[in-house]
């Protein structure tokens, strides 16, 4: 499971207690936080004001949805969550714990590894150089992008906002089942 988050700008129909600032894109919106398998479909999805760090975004998202945890079975392997680094696993494993105490025996987060400056001098690469493995994540983002509705929030609340994600993510589904 990856998980990511992505600032979105509002528009002039969003209400204003949707409305949020986020100092690291600068951005005045509201922040999509999506959960996707390895395959890019979405776990979960949460939208929060743009002003709601990372890690509450995810915090948020992850207890909302506590139920899929809880009725994981502990016999079968922890579920790995690939986190940027705009994460903080050890405050994600304080607020989840007080959450529900046995989550950790069912999650594991793992940090994405970056690769250093020397790493892309040696391989002769320059600038921006796709994570293995996050680029997935990134490329669900980018089938969002896809929706005109949801290249800006269009939505008055973060509830319409995260119903329009899930609509989106129906219609790529049933698209691709429409041509198998």
């Amino acid at each position: 499971m990856m998980i990511d988050s992505q600032a979105v700008k509002n528009t002039c129909n969003a209400s204003v207690s949707s409305k949020g600032f986020c100092f690291y894109k600068s951005t005045n919106g509201i922040k999509r936080h999506l959960a996707v398998d390895t395959l890019g479909f979405p776990f979960f999805s949460h939208c929060t004001k743009a002003s709601v760090s990372d890690d509450v975004g995810l915090i948020e998202m992850l207890s909302d949805n506590i139920d899929y945890f809880k009725s994981k079975p502990v016999n079968i392997p922890k579920i790995t969550i690939l986190l940027d680094h705009g994460y903080h696993p050890e405050k994600l494993t304080q607020e989840l714990e007080k959450i529900y105490p046995q989550i950790m025996s069912k999650i594991r987060f793992q940090l994405s590894a970056k690769p250093s400056k020397a790493q892309k001098k040696k391989e002769g690469k320059t600038g921006f150089v796709p994570v293995k493995a996050r680029w997935v994540i990134e490329r669900t983002n980018s089938w969002m992008e896809r929706c005109k509705s949801l290249v800006k929030n269009f939505e008055r609340t973060l509830e319409h906002a995260n119903t329009k994600i899930s609509l989106c993510f129906v219609r790529l589904m049933l698209k691709r089942l429409a041509t198998a």
